[in-house]
């Protein structure tokens, strides 16, 4: 009788484990091997609740990890050794990946838009920007296929492969970015070394480039952090897009946020752009899904007060290819 309540208890957990460990086959084997003996261990399934949400293993490894960095655990150790502070981790801290090799995306499409709106200097304003390292975008280093752009004193630089390239004119652009400002329900401040080894913990182990990358970032960002607003941006956007400067272009822009407010949330986001828009010199950059079926984004600009919208191409989702299309 025991027996079929344990297992009753532990088979929601049991399919999010086996399903993350799937994901991971061929990224990581570490990971694979955990999620793997998660999934039918009791103390896994009572740290993520009876009903865990897809990334609930992601938090729990996350934890471990979080844990290891700190020389306070080893990958080893049994979960049952940690669970006070590995469940308090999961309940608390949703998975933050502030992929930076995104921005390698972002330049041609803010580029554009200074571009178009005739706007060498803009104000920024960013929807679920973690820790924020894309916000400061400008501080790096890009390399394409016509040229480079950024500082050449950056202490990080990315590179990508372009399936349709990135227009030399672009590049000869100067932009500067006058204020930056984010919007996320928990943002992460990694001007704190407890705020930079959790952004870490979330980098799964072993990949030891992407590590390095974000530490670079991490550098770049401390040298002046942009304003991190904590709260639901649905909730937030209408009085931050209120507080910006009104004698110049604001620019709104996300990666991967608007997957995770649903429908309303959405319409919501829309609403509160085309209010602002109609007031002011206003730009919204964004990816989402692609013009045609397939895994990857498409990249969409919208300029106000005219709401005109141009389609700009197909990026990788974590910044690794951009197929220009403009």
């Amino acid at each position: 009788m025991t027996g079929r309540l344990i297992r009753s208890s532990t088979t929601g957990a049991h399919k999010v484990f086996e399903n993350q460990a799937a994901s991971c086959a061929g990224r990581s084997q570490l990971y694979v091997d955990l999620l793997t003996a998660w999934a039918d261990d009791p103390v896994a399934a009572e740290l993520v609740g009876p009903d865990p949400a897809w990334d609930a293993p992601l938090r729990l490894i996350g934890g471990l990890h979080y844990l290891v960095l700190g020389g306070e655990a080893s990958w080893d150790d049994p979960l049952s050794e940690h669970a006070e502070f590995l469940r308090e981790f999961v309940a608390i801290h949703g998975v933050q990946t502030n992929e930076v090799q995104r921005s390698w995306v972002l330049v041609p499409l803010l580029l554009r838009v200074a571009q178009r709106m005739d706007a060498p200097t803009f104000d920024l304003v960013e929807l679920g920007p973690s820790a924020g390292l894309n916000l400061v975008w400008d501080r790096y280093r890009y390399r394409y296929e016509a040229g480079e752009w950024g500082r050449e004193d950056a202490v990080l630089g990315f590179e990508g492969e372009e399936r349709r390239p990135v227009p030399g004119e672009l590049l000869d652009l100067e932009v500067e970015v006058r204020g930056r400002v984010g919007i996320d329900r928990s943002p992460i401040d990694v001007t704190s070394e407890e705020g930079a080894r959790l952004l870490r913990s979330f980098v799964w182990a072993g990949q030891t480039e992407r590590l390095e990358r974000l530490d670079r970032a991490i550098d770049a960002l401390r040298a002046d952090p942009p304003e991190l607003v904590r709260g639901d941006f649905v909730e937030e956007l209408p009085e931050v897009l209120a507080a910006q400067p009104p004698d110049g272009l604001t620019v709104v822009f996300q990666t991967a946020a608007l997957g995770y407010v649903g429908d309303q949330g959405r319409k919501r986001v829309r609403e509160a752009l085309e209010t602002a828009g109609a007031e002011r010199p206003l730009a919204f950059v964004s990816t989402g899904k692609p013009r045609v079926g397939g895994e990857d984004w498409g990249l969409r600009l919208v300029y106000w007060p005219t709401g005109e919208r141009e389609f700009a191409g197909h990026a990788d989702f974590h910044g690794s290819w951009l197929r220009w299309e403009l």
